[in-house]
C-alpha cells in the first residue's frame, strides 16, 4: 500500500494535485489511517503526530504525487451579532466552552447544538443554519495546526 508521512501546507506548494481527498472536519483530525482519494487511491496515512490536516494542505505520498485536503461541507450555525464587541463576547463565550469555531465574514460558525444555541440566542445572537465546510481556528497550543485530537 502507498504510504503518506508527510503534509505541505495550503501555502507551500504548487498545484494541481494528482487528486483530492474530501473530509469533514472530524475526519481530517488524523495520525494514522487507510485512507482513500476522491478518485480512489488508497494509502495509509502515517503522520509522526495527530494533526488537523487543513482545507488546501496536500497530503505527500511516498511517490512523490501530492493529495489535496478538501473541507467537506456539513451542517453548521453561523452566529451574528448587533456589533464587533457583542462578537467578542459571543465569541469568549464559546472559547470558554472550548468549542471549536471558524471566524468568517464577520460571523462565528460552528457545529449545531441545541444546547450552545440556546446559550447563544439568549445573549442576544442571531443564528441560521447552514451547511459550509468547517475549518475551525487552531488552539493555543496547536502550532498553527488546530486541536491535537488523536485518531
Amino acid at each position: 500500500m502507498i504510504e503518506a508521512g508527510d503534509i505541505r501546507e495550503r501555502e507551500t506548494w504548487q498545484r494541481p494535485a494528482a487528486d483530492t481527498i474530501t473530509l469533514d472536519e472530524a475526519q481530517r483530525h488524523r495520525r494514522r489511517m487507510a485512507m482513500v482519494s476522491d478518485g480512489g487511491i488508497a494509502f495509509l496515512l502515517d503522520l509522526t503526530e495527530a494533526r488537523l490536516l487543513r482545507e488546501g494542505d496536500a497530503i505527500v505520498l511516498s511517490d512523490g504525487r501530492l493529495v489535496e485536503v478538501r473541507a467537506k461541507p456539513e451542517p453548521l450555525v453561523a452566529v451574528e451579532a448587533r456589533d464587533a464587541g457583542h462578537l467578542l463576547e459571543l465569541a469568549w463565550q464559546i472559547g470558554n466552552r472550548h468549542l471549536p469555531c471558524q471566524i468568517r465574514d464577520g460571523r462565528l460558525l460552528l457545529r449545531r447544538d441545541h444546547v450552545i444555541e440556546a446559550m447563544l440566542k439568549g445573549l442576544g445572537a442571531h443564528l441560521s443554519e447552514v451547511e459550509a465546510p468547517f475549518d475551525p481556528i487552531g488552539g493555543a497550543y496547536a502550532g498553527g495546526h488546530g486541536h491535537a485530537h488523536h485518531a
